[in-house]
């Protein structure tokens, strides 16, 4: 299956940020993708680099966001993984990522489940954490099993999605370094990055596709020397095999073929979930054990 990946750098304007990802997602399906996955917040920029009740602005209620990004699925005739700040209520908010078929139609959405509160990803001033548990989204496609950024160092949310029978693992990104560590401390960061995620994709038998923003993003407060996002987006097969590597540094439009039947072929070869010892990972759900 033909997948389309967006790794772009974002302005502060909600209309041009969307007119350049329909720009990107008609190419991609011109060339024949059926699947085309966005970064995490990609209408806006990082705003949670600080915590400012201005920043609220960016948030929409769903309807119009939906009414923009089915339309763009529907004309295009592809499954859309996209990412919204969605305004609940008033002062409830979440991180959301919605799933759109082809024929436009709102396939399903995820609410990020793990929120950070780190120097410059302040997301907990701004998103509730989720409420809408793991479950797969199915589609024209297959059953995605959609989590979001912070989600993705959590091995318990992939192998949920898996248990629910999710065919591939999607994780719409914003990460990145802080400018001023040194080199072999961001190198570090991007190798654990792409080794867990490559780890979740081994331990479940499935693809695994991660996009990221790229590019510098100051920080409006001015508290921090900003975030350089690392791009990187890529796609890796059901054995940790790398597909796909986008760019550290440059926005770029990826085709990447993934082979939906080797998942299959994968889980003959190494039976992880059959020889799983669930009479005895009760532990799992304890905070520690002292």
């Amino acid at each position: 299956m033909l997948t389309g990946l967006i790794q772009r750098s974002f302005e502060d304007n909600i209309d041009l940020n969307r007119s350049r990802n329909q720009s990107h997602i008609e190419n991609l399906a011109s060339e024949g993708a059926r699947l085309v996955v966005l970064s995490e917040l990609h209408d806006s920029p990082y705003f949670c680099q600080c915590e400012d009740v201005d920043n609220f602005r960016y948030a929409t209620h769903l309807d119009d966001f939906i009414d923009f990004y089915s339309g763009v699925a529907r004309d295009n005739n592809v499954v859309l993984v996209t990412s919204a700040f969605e305004r609940r209520a008033p002062g409830l908010y979440h991180n959301t990522a919605l799933v759109f078929d082809s024929d436009g139609s709102l396939a399903g959405k995820y609410r990020k489940m793990h929120i950070p509160d780190d120097p410059g990803f302040y997301e907990k001033f701004y998103f509730t954490p989720g409420d809408l548990g793991f479950e797969p989204i199915d589609t024209s496609i297959g059953r995605l099993g959609v989590l979001v950024c912070w989600d993705q160092w959590y091995p318990e949310a992939a192998r949920i999605m898996s248990l629910h029978g999710a065919e591939m693992l999607i994780y719409p990104t914003a990460i990145g370094w802080n400018p001023d560590d040194p080199s072999d401390e961001k190198q570090r960061q991007r190798d654990a990055w792409i080794t867990i995620q490559r780890a979740h994709a081994v331990a479940n038998g499935l693809p695994v596709i991660s996009v990221n923003r790229v590019g510098f993003e100051e920080d409006p407060s001015g508290h921090t020397s900003g975030i350089d996002f690392w791009g990187s987006s890529f796609v890796c097969g059901p054995q940790g095999e790398i597909l796909h590597m986008c760019s550290e540094t440059s926005p770029e439009e990826a085709l990447v073929e993934i082979d939906t039947l080797r998942t299959e072929n994968v889980r003959h070869w190494w039976p992880f979930l059959r020889d799983r010892r669930i009479d005895h990972y009760s532990d799992l759900t304890s905070r520690f054990k002292d």
